[in-house]
């Protein structure tokens, strides 16, 4: 057992030594990209991106609850992509799952009458009903006829944020606004630093989500099968273990949880629907902390306060003369790198499955 766990430390180090570096790598890059455009040299490049990056994100009190407050959706997304990734599938409609959560709590919200904690309840159930139902029909597709979960989820996406459109600027649009009316007050989550702050207890739930999914990995049979099918559904099926009830679980569950940060985002911070010209990217950018995370629930917390902060820190950038897009070159180049980690690892046993068939 003690040697077990001696791997376990091992691999984990391993897989965080490696995220570090894809980091580091990632923001040497960039600051050539600040050289030249910013026409400086290396040193007081360096200086200045780091600079940026620091005082738009930590360097006072209000950028550093605001880091926290745009970390809390990504760690929900973050973990929805690592249920999927767990099961060996990629989910990209997470960023749709993420839009019906938080159409369904905008909606929920107006209802009248209903007392706080009800409602908080009420508006949790309906994100994660939604997101789940959203995210099992394309996992039904796939367990039944075997089309494609990324091309699904993809379409999944714009028929969300298209729905969406339609009730807020439809039947519950708010006159003379691109917007429903704002929820009740009943249906707000507490906002523990006082009105002037953003930050709530979403991020508590988001938390206690982060366990529950450790515990659900590692502690479930549940969480056994969904990462024996991941690492491999022939042996996963030769033992007994259902391929297709476990991608629909998966997908359910990896839904059920972008919903469920959906939800928590109307209820804490955004407090209506509006009407959405683009994909607000929770979803996309969940994808870049998962991989950060290698899926770690845990580590998923801080890479989500990593991207967190990079995309606060954009307005910083731009008054120091830097484009915002470093902080998408920064999350570029470090999924790049990371990428190729599992690129190594699948021809590295393609070769030896030919060392095998050779001899």
């Amino acid at each position: 057992m003690s040697l077990k766990k001696s791997n376990n430390f091992g691999n984990s180090i391993k897989a965080f030594s490696i995220s570090l570096v894809s980091i580091i790598i990632g923001l040497f890059i960039s600051v050539f990209f600040v050289m030249w455009a910013k026409k400086m040299g290396f040193l007081s490049s360096t200086q200045l991106l780091f600079t940026s990056i620091w005082q738009g994100s930590f360097g006072q009190k209000r950028q550093l609850v605001e880091t926290f407050v745009f970390a809390t959706p990504l760690i929900f997304t973050g973990l929805a992509h690592a249920v999927a990734f767990k099961t060996g599938l990629f989910n990209i409609g997470v960023e749709g799952q993420f839009i019906i959560g938080m159409l369904s709590a905008s909606l929920l919200g107006l209802i009248p009458g209903l007392p706080g904690p009800v409602h908080i309840v009420v508006i949790i159930l309906g994100g994660i009903i939604g997101g789940g139902i959203w995210a099992g029909i394309p996992g039904y597709l796939k367990a039944k006829l075997g089309t494609n979960e990324v091309v699904n989820t993809i379409m999944m996406n714009f028929i969300a944020m298209y729905t969406s459109n339609y009730f807020t600027m439809g039947p519950f649009h708010k006159p003379n606004s691109a917007s429903t009316n704002l929820i009740q007050e009943s249906a707000k989550l507490t906002r523990f630093l006082g009105v002037n702050y953003r930050l709530n207890t979403g991020i508590l739930i988001g938390l206690i989500l982060v366990f529950l999914v450790y515990i659900l990995f590692w502690k479930t049979t549940i969480g056994y099968e969904i990462r024996a099918v991941g690492l491999n559904a022939s042996a996963a099926e030769y033992g007994g273990i259902s391929i297709k009830k476990n991608i629909i679980l998966a997908m359910v569950i990896s839904g059920a949880i972008a919903g469920l940060g959906g939800a928590i985002h109307i209820a804490g911070v955004q407090h209506q629907s509006m009407q959405l010209f683009g994909f607000p990217g929770y979803g996309f950018d969940g994808i870049a902390v998962a991989l950060v995370a290698k899926s770690n629930p845990f580590g998923i917390i801080f890479s989500a306060i990593l991207f967190g902060a990079l995309n606060l820190s954009s307005g910083m950038l731009m008054l120091n003369g830097i484009p915002k897009t470093i902080t998408y070159i920064i999350q570029g180049i470090v999924i790049l790198f990371i990428a190729a980690e599992y690129i190594f690892k699948i021809l590295s046993r393609k070769r030896k499955k030919g060392a095998v068939i050779n001899e």
